[in-house]
């Protein structure tokens, strides 16, 4: 048993010796550890720069802080067609009496509001009377159109710390620096909020015959 134990130990020992003999070979693309692959790939590497810059392209961006959160936005004042509001309303909403809305073409016609019961939400509950080129809160704080987000904030709380921190919407360029996300109307029509079901785009075979 003894003699037997020698002879295992033994062969054990050279094997593992020629494992080591092995392992220190210094040929291309052997190293003893993953510390020294690590170190001997960067040895020569200087850094690089990854940015979501290219991906924004001419889109104009506003800096915005919420929270512990500071990230660019999209601009929405410029992008919106009837913008600035007082070019057509001259006058406080309240003052704007004698209207007949059924007597030819209203202003806003093609804006349809289907958001919440009709009872509890009308133009001027998010658009100020007084002011019309601001949104406003519902303690009736003025927002700025860049910053609509503040006011779908006030209902959709969790859906607006979600997007805070990136959770929610959509970021332009990934996850690289400088952040750019877009913002609740960049992906939510504010007078009609709800996503419409769509169809999948189905596979059309007969254009791929017509290729060949």
């Amino acid at each position: 048993m003894k003699n037997n134990y020698k002879f295992i130990s033994g062969v054990l020992s050279i094997l593992f010796s020629g494992i080591l003999l092995q392992s220190c070979k210094h040929k291309e693309g052997e190293y003893h550890s993953i510390n020294d692959k690590i170190e001997a790939k960067s040895k020569n590497y200087h850094g690089t720069v990854i940015s979501s810059e290219e991906f924004t392209g001419d889109l104009k961006t506003v800096e915005i802080t919420e929270g512990s959160h500071t990230f660019l936005i999209p601009e929405r004042k410029s992008q919106i067609k009837s913008y600035a509001c007082t070019e057509c309303h001259t006058k406080p909403l309240d003052q704007m009496h004698g209207v007949d809305l059924n007597d030819g073409q209203k202003a806003h016609w093609d804006v349809k509001l289907i958001h919440a019961q009709e009872n509890t939400m009308n133009c001027v509950t998010c658009h100020d009377g007084k002011n019309t080129n601001a949104l406003k809160s519902i303690t009736g704080a003025g927002i700025d159109f860049n910053k609509s987000y503040q006011l779908c904030s006030q209902c959709h709380s969790k859906q607006f710390e979600d997007w805070k921190g990136g959770a929610h919407g959509k970021r332009i360029g990934g996850w690289a620096p400088p952040r750019v996300s877009m913002t609740c109307v960049n992906c939510h029509n504010p007078h009609q909020p709800a996503i419409q079901p769509k169809w999948p785009a189905r596979f059309n075979t007969q254009k791929v015959r017509e290729r060949k």
